[in-house]
């Protein structure tokens, strides 16, 4: 079976972001298919090629996997209008490549919703296959948070994530509410399955060099967040509850936020101006870095900005990426993953808005050090038992081979 994958965002170990569509590409040339995976280029993250582009795109093999690079550079702090140029451009130059390539398969996942266009038109123009994979909920998520409020832009996404899921043979969705938001646009249940990200826990068991920034003691409560600085992310609860833990006189706790993003210069200029040395910025690391990072952190914050489609509308990569670290973690809306966190006993969850509670936590974890490594252990364990990437991964692979087996092929 040869696998046409599109996403836009597709980012190897040895750059920092998401490597699920690594994982799941690999997986299929380990059980002995092909995959083309058709690409943009991410800030911060890296394809594998380091070739000159020409004709505006590069290709090559990378781990077994036949990348196609187009070149369009995409970064989050990019404004409104020009991510909606690029993600149109790469939505339209992947139709080409849908067009004229030779596959079996082509599979398609979001961000962004435009991801699904290829996808539609091989389907109904060239009769294959269609896998679509839904990471977010567009266009309820940015409407949600009020990102978009053009009518017309949003009848739009709606339209169009109306026929990415009718033209798809099946789908996979990230999250719970996710794969109810799915059903809700009347796809039926069986041409649906959960596979949430997953927990890399070969990464975040090798023998790597753990390390701090200069500014955080090994004596400190050390809480990180790995992540985007975004609108979506909430990141000035951090703030807050650095602005609680000063007035207490808690310095021995830090908070250090790595990453980048659109928000990044406004939290920075934030903490400068109230003086919470407290709070540690850090640019992003590949996956290796931050394997060691983890290593010598105490607890992983999992925070989003408190829209109620969040709460069941996301699968957050860096909660994975935690308790495949062996992390507690303190998690700050309600939803699917605080249910976990409360179940499994592996860490703290708190209602948002509450920079008192959210103090409290963090409070509790400096204090009882012997029940934050219980806690760990039970992250790990749920790690281990429920969300490892090989075993997910595998599920992904029978998905694509029970889709185009079910076609005919």
């Amino acid at each position: 079976m040869k696998v046409l994958y599109f996403h836009q965002h597709f980012v190897t170990p040895k750059g920092a972001g998401a490597i699920r569509s690594y994982a799941m590409a690999r997986k299929l040339v380990e059980r002995g298919h092909s995959v083309t995976m058709v690409c943009g280029s991410a800030q911060g993250g890296t394809t594998g090629l380091t070739g000159k582009f020409v004709a505006g795109q590069r290709r090559g093999f990378v781990d077994g996997i036949d990348v196609l690079e187009l070149n369009l550079e995409y970064s989050n702090s990019d404004g409104f209008a020009k991510r909606i140029k690029t993600f149109l451009s790469f939505a339209f130059r992947s139709v080409k490549v849908a067009m004229t390539e030779k596959y079996d398969v082509v599979f398609a996942t979001t961000t962004p919703l435009t991801a699904g266009i290829p996808g539609i038109l091989a389907r109904w123009l060239r009769g294959k296959p269609f896998v679509f994979e839904v990471r977010d909920l567009w266009p309820e998520l940015p409407k949600a948070m009020g990102v978009i409020t053009n009518p017309a832009i949003l009848w739009a996404m709606g339209v169009l994530e109306w026929a990415s899921y009718r033209s798809a043979h099946r789908l996979i969705g990230l999250s719970p509410g996710i794969v109810e938001g799915i059903k809700k646009r009347g796809v039926p249940s069986e041409r649906i399955t959960m596979i949430p990200n997953g927990c890399d826990l070969d990464i975040f068991s090798e023998e790597v060099e753990p390390w701090r920034p200069e500014s955080i003691t090994d004596a400190d409560l050390m809480a990180i967040f790995a992540g985007t600085h975004g609108m979506a992310n909430g990141l000035d609860a951090v703030l807050d509850a650095a602005a609680e833990l000063k007035r207490r006189g808690r310095n021995d706790i830090k908070l250090l936020l790595i990453g980048n993003g659109k928000l990044k210069p406004v939290l920075l200029e934030r903490a400068r101006r109230e003086a919470l040395d407290n709070v540690v910025f850090h640019e992003p690391v590949n996956k290796t870095r931050l394997a060691g990072l983890m290593r010598s952190t105490d607890i992983g914050m999992q925070i989003l900005a408190n829209v109620p489609a969040f709460y069941y509308g996301t699968s957050p990569n860096k909660f994975f990426d935690y308790i495949a670290a062996g992390l507690p973690v303190l998690n700050n809306y309600p939803g699917w993953l605080a249910g976990m966190i409360e179940r499994e006993q592996c860490g703290y969850s708190v209602l948002p808005a509450d920079p008192q509670a959210f103090a409290d936590a963090l409070g509790s974890a400096a204090a009882d050090r012997e029940g934050l490594k219980a806690m760990g252990l039970n992250a790990r364990r749920l790690a281990e038992r429920e969300f490892d990437r090989d075993r997910l991964s595998d599920r992904w692979v029978e998905w694509l081979e029970a889709t185009h087996q079910g076609a005919g092929h």
